[in-house]
């Protein structure tokens, strides 16, 4: 993560104690190591139940955690959250404006929604055993998606394997 978004991805969520955080793509919770302290409650969703075990394994020593292993696209979620974000998941997404309609109806009012997509265009990830098809993210194709489901970008940036966008719920 560090070489991908680092601090400014971090920054760009805005945490607080007050806040209530969902991860779409909590992986191995890698990222949610450096969020779950800042945070008044930390919900992760992975499709993967290996990752999300691994991800119970590293963020044992927090008590505001909460992992769910399912579809983010599916799961019913049974609260809203100041704060959602992900960070290079979205090529894992086919249906991207359903992902992001989602997030903007799981979002309080004001809430942010920060998005970390890939630069990499090739369709598919090569783990040598095998290939993972993918659904690459075109940065204007998904600046479009928000801003048509109604959030505002606050700000779009690259790092260099990564586009980040903070986008905001209207209150």
């Amino acid at each position: 993560m560090n070489k991908w978004d680092g601090d400014a991805f971090i920054e760009a969520l805005q945490l607080s104690p007050g806040k209530s955080v969902l991860e779409i793509g909590v992986g191995t919770g890698r990222l949610a190591m450096r969020v779950c302290g800042k945070c008044r409650s930390f919900t992760g969703v992975d499709i993967s139940p290996k990752t999300i075990e691994r991800a119970k394994e590293n963020l044992r020593e927090f008590s505001n955690v909460h992992l769910i292993c399912g579809n983010y696209l599916t799961h019913k979620f049974h609260s809203t959250f100041d704060v959602i974000y992900s960070s290079l998941t979205f090529m894992h997404i086919k249906d991207k404006k359903a992902a992001i309609q989602k997030a903007l109806d799981l979002l309080s009012p004001g809430g942010r929604f920060v998005l970390s997509i890939d630069k990499n265009q090739q369709t598919d990830i090569d783990y040598g055993t095998r290939r993972i098809p993918v659904f690459p993210d075109r940065p204007e194709e998904v600046s479009e998606l928000l801003t048509k489901a109604g959030f505002t970008i606050e700000q779009q940036f690259e790092t260099e394997f990564a586009v980040i966008f903070t986008a905001v719920k209207g209150t």
